[in-house]
């Protein structure tokens, strides 16, 4: 294999290259997740939120620079992803190692600042993403069951680092933002499916790919999503409001999944993919206006 590293142009491009072997943006919306559960507990010190925030996004960025070592080869063989640094050479392997390492290390250490708890629910998130599902992928559909644990982590490690303890709150937190992922990244398996089979992923629910019995469990969960994500109001910790802003949003929700159901289609596979990019901080953050 040839293993000839492209020279960056600039500093531009070197960093760059270092956001997308992190998945930036992705650590982004991780970190949303993790900011609403600390509010939502009643966090309110800056210092904290700081410190959940960087060091949450750094085991993010760990997490993400891990799955693309561990993918890189497979990387090549899909169209989205064969434009990495690291198939296409931008970066060296022991760049990469380096980067993760520093990002997980310090992510640790400042998520420990917090709390024991917090650090250890940061590093446990990091070994399943990286150790357990990741490989898993080309193995079993099962895998986005076993993702769908570290991908709930965010808004219970936000819980934790204010009460520094689990219970009921962090759990619930928990739960909402576990049973979403399932629509959610099932929206994503489907709109690259074609992607994902060239690669030897296959991580829609059916083992018949884009079929009707697939979109049937999609459309499911978001349905189920719907009193789930009324726990809050259930259990007194919210007023009405969530009651009523809930449910439209739950509803709106599996709207597009059961339209997707009706059609079968690649792009309300994408509408719905991208509706629950949206639903998930407005329902955190529901929570939290509607709590304070």
């Amino acid at each position: 294999m040839d293993t000839t590293i492209v020279e960056s142009n600039s500093w531009k491009d070197k960093l760059r290259s270092y956001l997308v072997f992190t998945k930036f943006r992705l650590s982004a919306l991780v970190v949303i997740s993790a900011l609403s559960g600390y509010l939502f507990v009643g966090g309110n010190d800056g210092h904290i939120i700081y410190l959940l925030m960087v060091g949450g996004s750094l085991v993010t960025a760990a997490s993400n620079g891990s799955n693309q070592i561990w993918e890189r080869e497979i990387d090549l063989l899909m169209k989205r992803t064969e434009v990495r640094p690291l198939p296409q050479k931008r970066m060296s392997l022991t760049e990469a190692y380096i980067i993760v390492v520093v990002c997980l290390l310090v992510g640790t250490y400042m998520l420990y600042q917090i709390n024991f708890k917090s650090a250890l629910l940061g590093f446990c998130a990091y070994i399943a993403y990286v150790f357990i599902y990741t490989p898993m992928k080309r193995v079993s559909p099962w895998a986005v069951f076993v993702g769908a644990f570290p991908g709930a982590v965010p808004p219970l490690l936000g819980a934790v680092a204010h009460l520094n303890h689990f219970g009921l709150e962090p759990g619930v937190l928990f739960f909402v933002q576990f049973v979403w992922q399932f629509p959610h990244f099932w929206a994503i398996a489907w709109v690259a499916f074609d992607d994902y089979k060239a690669g030897g992923f296959s991580l829609l629910p059916s083992k018949f790919g884009k079929s009707k019995n697939s979109a049937y469990q999609i459309a499911l969960y978001a349905l189920f999503l719907i009193p789930i994500s009324l726990l809050p109001w259930v259990l007194g910790w919210t007023s009405i409001i969530t009651l009523i802003i809930g449910t439209i949003l739950g509803a709106w929700f599996f709207y597009y999944a059961y339209r997707l159901f009706l059609t079968c289609d690649d792009k309300d596979a994408k509408t719905l993919m991208f509706a629950s990019f949206l639903y998930l901080p407005l329902i955190q953050f529901l929570y939290v206006f509607d709590r304070i």
